[in-house]
């Protein structure tokens, strides 16, 4: 039997409203939402099924306002410096540590004397945890940059990448180094400014 296009949209907007059902990123999830919603009223008014289009025209216009939101919206970001043998930090690691694997895959931490390690609060709530250790001339490499589920909109990073690099070159380091454990880390770090060296490593010049 053949679709036609009316069904393909159909499809389509039930599909990516179930995608976005599994996304635990609360901008992916708008984002997603938003596409699978503006099918699905799309779609509605198509085929002449005026509540379905008009139920989910509002939940386009619900996205669009969080989204702006979110994009808008001025917070406070702070770092707060932790011990290496900090218990929370222990079980931060711990709580968080599945999630942690599939972005840093054979991630294990490893606390020692040349250990930087900060928790990035958002609005005085913690939102992530960066890692790192010293290296020689002036080499800072990154162990773990982690932002848990519900902050991970790329503000952390950049406020850390950005609006931390005085405090870094403050430090003495000239240069930030870290892994590729993952495709999609690797993406993230790119839109930080890293960039891959010859080394097959990713860095960002401060």
């Amino acid at each position: 039997m053949e679709i036609n296009v009316l069904e393909w949209i159909g499809y389509a907007a039930s599909i990516t409203i179930a995608l976005s059902m599994t996304i635990s990123s609360i901008l992916k999830f708008r984002v997603v939402n938003l596409i699978g919603a503006s099918l699905f009223s799309t779609y509605g008014f198509l085929i002449g099924a005026i509540p379905v289009g008009v139920l989910n025209g509002i939940i386009v216009i619900v996205d669009i306002y969080y989204l702006y939101q979110i994009f808008s919206k001025k917070e406070a970001f702070e770092t707060l410096e932790v011990q290496t043998s900090s218990a929370y930090l222990l079980r931060f690691i711990s709580f968080h540590k599945m999630d942690i694997q599939k972005f840093c895959p054979g991630f294990e931490y490893t606390p020692s004397e040349e250990t930087v390690n900060f928790y990035v609060l958002r609005n005085m709530a913690v939102a992530g945890l960066f890692l790192a250790k010293r290296k020689d001339n002036g080499v800072l490499k990154v162990e773990l940059d982690y932002a848990i589920p519900e902050f991970r909109d790329f503000k952390s990073g950049r406020f850390v990448y950005n609006n931390l690099r005085p405090k870094f070159i403050e430090m003495g380091y000239t240069k930030l180094v870290s892994d590729m454990p993952s495709p999609e880390h690797a993406k993230y770090l790119m839109k930080h400014g890293f960039v891959k060296n010859s080394e097959g490593m990713m860095e960002k010049v401060l």
